[in-house]
């Protein structure tokens, strides 16, 4: 016991929590993220391999004979890439705007902010768990399609880098979107008029060699065509551009939006009110 004038020493067993304290609150709230979207995994998982699934087979069906878009390879088997990259984006990008706009609007964002988590482990846990969402969903998407074409696997390193960047750049988009919107309204509008023209427009059901030049020009100023490009020469091994110039315009993309989000959260903005 501490008598008085005398200065206590802190044992070093003491301070070893607080030294580890940022990975176990890292762990932490990744955990509870991706517990947040397992839980429901029926609605979050089952649904979306669903919804890609009756793509594949209405726009197979009906195009099947009618869209020739590389040599040697089916429209069907051209169409799987593109739906598995398109199901990656689209649930990254839902988990991590789905959780905190959900968090700001019942209020219990405030068992996140108390906590001595950095921005850099806010960040990190919110898009480590989409990438997880994205891949597990795209994973699911590949093992149902895979039974309706005839698939090819060029290179599987081309394939992990572009799934793995593409989830980290909408699972950080969502971030940005949920710290951004105030009401469900407000997240919608930025999906509905953001993110899912860019994902359509982004070559997921075409060439855009197909295109008129306009068009053409658009789909070169869309980051999300880069990403299903270069996912899609993993398994052709051809592409409407070089995977190394889709590289990297996704990884400016990606280092672009990381900074931004480390920015609103470092700030506070609109999270502590």
């Amino acid at each position: 016991m501490k008598q008085p004038g005398e200065i206590e020493i802190l044992d070093d067993t003491r301070l070893a929590p607080m030294a580890v304290g940022g990975l176990v609150g890292f762990r932490t709230l990744l955990y509870k993220e991706v517990l947040r979207f397992w839980k429901v995994s029926f609605q979050t998982v089952a649904a979306p391999v669903l919804t890609a699934v009756l793509y594949l087979l209405i726009f197979g069906h009906v195009l099947e004979d009618r869209v020739k878009v590389y040599d040697q390879i089916s429209y069907t088997a051209f169409l799987v890439p593109g739906l598995v990259m398109m199901s990656v984006l689209q649930n990254a990008f839902a988990n991590s705007s789905s959780s905190l706009i959900q968090s700001k609007i019942t209020g219990n964002l405030v068992f996140v902010l108390l906590p001595p988590l950095s921005h850099w482990e806010m960040f990190g846990a919110y898009v480590v768990a989409s990438v997880i969402r994205g891949l597990t969903v795209g994973l699911g998407v590949l093992l149902v399609t895979a039974w309706f074409a005839n698939l090819h696997f060029a290179n599987v390193g081309w394939i992990l880098v572009f799934a793995l960047l593409g989830a980290g750049i909408l699972g950080t988009l969502g971030l940005i979107a949920g710290i951004w919107a105030e009401k469900f309204d407000q997240l919608a509008a930025f999906q509905n008029f953001l993110i899912m023209p860019a994902t359509f427009l982004s070559g997921v059901f075409y060439s855009i060699h197909s295109l008129p030049a306009f068009w053409q020009a658009v789909s070169h100023a869309n980051p999300f065509f880069y990403m299903i490009d270069g996912f899609r020469y993993g398994f052709f091994g051809v592409s409407d551009v070089s995977p190394l110039f889709s590289l990297a315009v996704v990884g400016s993309a990606f280092v672009v939006l990381a900074a931004l989000a480390l920015r609103l959260l470092k700030s506070g903005y609109k999270l502590r009110h």
